[in-house]
């Protein structure tokens, strides 16, 4: 089986930065009262945070299936993380139309 732990690691890092970035400009807008756009963002952020320990937990480990758990447990948070930003997307393009 391949490991997925690293890649998931820089592109959940990549990923976090991008979305603290949406937040951020989310707040200094004062847009957030308008949409739920920053409570996916947030949730972006919290699914990609625990996603990035936990495949650096899993690339650390020594034991191969509780590697493989957290592992799997990393990439799921990541497919949640990523349909926020879609969601997110979603949201930002329907808003300007």
């Amino acid at each position: 089986m391949n490991k997925t732990a690293p890649h998931i690691l820089n592109a959940s890092t990549n990923l976090l930065g991008f979305c603290l970035v949406i937040l951020t400009s989310l707040k200094i807008t004062k847009f957030n009262h308008h949409s739920y756009l920053d409570e996916f963002a947030v949730g972006a952020i919290f699914c990609l945070s625990i996603s990035c320990i936990l495949s650096f937990l899993a690339i650390k480990s020594k034991k191969e299936k509780t590697s493989n758990i957290l592992e799997n447990i990393a990439d799921i948070l990541f497919f949640v993380a990523l349909l926020c930003i879609i969601l997110s997307v979603l949201i930002v393009s329907i808003d300007v139309v």
